[in-house]
């Protein structure tokens, strides 16, 4: 049987931002990798998205479709550093809405 005790957390982020949301990731104990810290994946895409009536859009104009360059950045996380990851990420992100995943991963498979 397989044991779960990590997690990888995707989040996307506008460029403007990147070190930032990597900076308090790691901070709070995300991207540990055998004798490493801070480790993570980014790669480059557009997001998209068009804010509505009660939306306080830090990029773009409400009723307007907007695309913004952003990373895709992926970290891995000990579940029982998650939650104060997750926290630790919201608190520096820009979006009123942060775009996230969390995946859990395989430990041990045989």
């Amino acid at each position: 049987m397989s044991n779960i005790s990590n997690a990888k957390i995707v989040v996307f982020v506008p460029l403007t931002h990147t070190d930032i949301v990597r900076e308090a990731m790691g901070k709070a104990g995300a991207g540990k990798l055998g004798n490493y810290t801070h480790c993570s994946f980014s790669s480059r895409g557009i997001g998209r998205f068009k804010p509505g009536s009660e939306a306080n859009p830090h990029i773009g104009t409400i009723g307007q479709l907007e695309s913004v360059e952003e990373e895709r950045i992926e970290i891995l996380c000990e579940k029982s550093k998650l939650k104060g990851v997750i926290q630790a990420m919201k608190e520096v992100h820009p979006y009123e809405e942060v775009a996230f995943d969390v995946y859990s991963l395989e430990d041990d498979i045989e």
